[in-house]
């Protein structure tokens, strides 16, 4: 018992720390937002700025001074095999949607989400300028903006708002579903989220994902009473040494389980 009552102490007082910090995290990114920033191409094609940068720096000095003794693994940090071999590891997307950000578009993120033994415990995602603020505690539920939420429920695929890739709603609707396409969200992250208070009944993530896009929309989707998962069902593992997922769908457990078993029976070529 005292273990456990450690335990959440700790996760409290992580909680408020994680709260506090995605919060200034936010406020920077905004006081960025719309300005002249530096930019570059990182690998491919993923666009980068000084934005992100100043962000992430920011985060990581709050975070990895309060918990030294944490993992980190972000988007925008080298990555440190180290993380590994850490039981708890924060998982930080600094600008989840930059393209979006910076083309001066609303929809983008600060998306933060502290993992242990590969799962979310903690998870707050921030968006500003929409003035959305995500929050979830595992086994305490969900909050948008200090008010607690909850997925849609329903089992039949004859829901009418999804985002994600078309070709993944079309072969929904090729059995006879009715199911619209909600206009792109450039940031993964809050497209996720979106399912966690309705706004949204279903969402599918493309493959080539990583654990920075997902791992706090995921806690956030369960903890509304929803369920993400690769399309086989199986939960998403985090902070392991692969961090790219394949593709993924959240909605209401029950919808979820219904779209599921749908691939299941209709398997991705």
């Amino acid at each position: 018992m005292a273990d456990v009552d450690a335990h959440d102490t700790i996760l409290a007082r992580d909680a408020a720390l994680l709260n506090d910090t995605v919060r200034e995290a936010g406020a920077l990114a905004q006081s960025m937002f719309r300005t002249e920033l530096k930019k570059w191409i990182k690998g491919a094609s993923s666009p980068v700025s000084e934005a992100d940068i100043a962000v992430n720096d920011l985060l990581e000095a709050r975070l990895r001074a309060a918990t030294p003794d944490y993992g980190w693994l972000s988007e925008e940090s080298a990555d440190d095999s180290t993380r590994l071999s850490r039981r708890l590891t924060w998982v930080v997307d600094p600008i989840d949607g930059t393209r979006n950000y910076l083309n001066g578009h609303d929809e983008w993120c600060v998306s933060v989400a502290l993992v242990e033994d590969a799962t979310p415990v903690l998870a707050a995602v921030f968006a500003p300028t929409c003035e959305e603020f995500f929050l979830a505690v595992r086994g305490q539920g969900t909050t948008l903006n200090g008010k607690a939420v909850r997925a849609t429920s329903g089992t039949a695929l004859d829901f009418s708002r999804m985002a994600g890739p078309k070709p993944m709603v079309e072969r929904l609707n090729a059995s006879g579903g009715d199911i619209k396409l909600h206009p792109r969200i450039g940031s993964l992250a809050l497209r996720l989220c979106r399912v966690a208070h309705g706004a949204l009944d279903a969402a599918f993530a493309g493959g080539n994902s990583h654990d920075w896009d997902l791992a706090a929309a995921d806690l956030i989707v369960q903890e509304a009473g929803g369920r993400m998962s690769d399309l086989s069902g199986d939960p998403i593992l985090y902070n392991r040494r692969e961090v790219t997922h394949g593709v993924l769908v959240a909605a209401g457990r029950d919808r979820h389980a219904s779209i599921v078993a749908h691939f299941r029976n209709r398997p991705l070529a």
